[in-house]
């Protein structure tokens, strides 16, 4: 009817009437947004920020948030704005004085060998950086020349201090300290002191140690509370267990950093079913320390989804004692092996003990059932048979 009315078109009719409504439609979720990246970038855009000048407020710490040639611009611009500004006024002493016109002005002038705003311009520069060639002085025939000359000095160290403040920050950022300190690509969930265990493996690339280091780890989902309030990314923390109390290491070689799972941990109904890319789950880890050389604080951060999580796996040895110090090899710093674990959840395992105990009998029974195998299908190579022997 509306097709004949010319409302709708009637290809747009026959097209819609030739699907069948019946037939569910599926769309592929798509993998979830980190909250942090892998290398410890935090994916967050900021939009509709209404008070700009709130950065202005703080310029120092602008300048060395932005990019590095943003920064060698602005340095620039900064000195050429400056030896311009003071050229077109020394300029305009000069003249005023009629020191432009030898013939017209007085005998003294109030700058010497200034006859253009070329010469003017070199002049602020000469004064700015305390070049001092000697061609050109301020004579005592003017008192607003000498203080242009104070106010120009005071304006050139100013900015001398700000950019070069500003590009040792950026030079000497904590992040660049940061480069070197490295985590596992995959962190793993096995069996540790009878527990279930996550488990990520950190170290630090450099000699120089870090100071004072401290590693924290938080889970970030979304969540919804008893009244209704839905919280995109809520944040728990997740105790570790350290043999000498608190968060603190000591990251001369690689560790292992591990968090049991028990009844006060979110990770507490995570079953090896729910490690796929569709679950909302992200685990984020903090590692802080001073720096030994620079003693500026730095953090080192990265994240691991679901997908990133391996059930059943353990880190394999990488320190190893030779020619009486400790080496340690990185090739393998990510690499992992399987290892016998129970496929349930923490809360599973300790409402029935017996899966625990099956799989510890499974495992000492293991390499028995290999080696008779392997025994049973071994042949001779040879044989002598009693007739050769008569």
């Amino acid at each position: 009817m509306l097709s004949r009315k010319g409302i709708i078109p009637e290809e747009y009719v026959l097209t819609r009437l030739a699907e069948d409504p019946a037939e569910p439609r599926y769309r592929a979720r798509e993998r979830r947004a980190r909250f942090v990246s892998k290398n410890g970038n935090c994916n967050v855009a900021h939009k509709n920020i209404r008070e700009q000048g709130r950065f202005l407020q703080d310029v120092f710490t602008t300048l060395v948030d932005l990019k590095w040639p943003h920064t060698l611009l602005i340095f620039t611009m900064s000195f050429l704005c400056s030896w311009l500004l003071f050229a077109m006024a020394w300029w305009l002493i000069a003249f005023a004085h009629g020191d432009l016109a030898p013939d017209e002005g007085s005998a003294v002038p109030c700058v010497t060998s200034i006859h253009s705003f070329s010469s003017a311009f070199l002049f602020s520069i000469e004064v700015q950086v305390t070049i001092g060639f000697g061609g050109r002085m301020v004579t005592e025939e003017c008192p607003l020349a000498i203080l242009i000359l104070i106010v120009q000095n005071i304006v050139g160290l100013m900015i001398n201090a700000i950019m070069l403040g500003c590009i040792f920050m950026k030079t000497a950022q904590a992040h660049r300290r940061a480069e070197t300190l490295i985590f596992s690509k995959h962190a793993v969930i096995a069996l540790r002191h009878s527990r279930l265990c996550f488990m990520l493996r950190v170290g630090d690339l450099r000699k120089s140690m870090i100071i004072s280091a401290t590693i924290r780890m938080q889970v970030v989902r979304k969540t919804t509370s008893p009244e209704g309030e839905v919280v995109p990314l809520h944040q728990v923390e997740i105790p570790m267990e350290n043999g000498v109390g608190g968060n603190s290491i000591f990251l001369v070689a690689p560790l292992i950093i591990y968090h049991a799972i028990d009844a006060n941990s979110p990770l507490y109904d995570l079953a090896p079913s729910d490690l796929h890319h569709h679950q909302d789950l992200e685990i984020i880890v903090i590692l802080e320390g001073v720096v030994e050389t620079t003693g500026i604080t730095t953090q080192a951060r990265t994240s691991y989804l679901a997908d990133e999580i391996l059930w059943g796996q353990r880190f394999v040895p990488i320190v190893a004692e030779e020619d009486g110090r400790y080496s340690v090899d990185y090739s393998k710093f990510g690499n992992t092996i399987k290892v016998p674990t129970p496929l349930c959840t923490a809360r599973q395992l300790d409402e029935d003990h017996s899966l625990l105990d099956a799989l510890t009998l499974a495992s000492a029974r293991g390499p028995l059932r290999k080696r008779s195998v392997a025994v049973a299908k071994a042949k001779p190579k040879f044989s002598i048979s009693p007739d050769s022997l008569s």
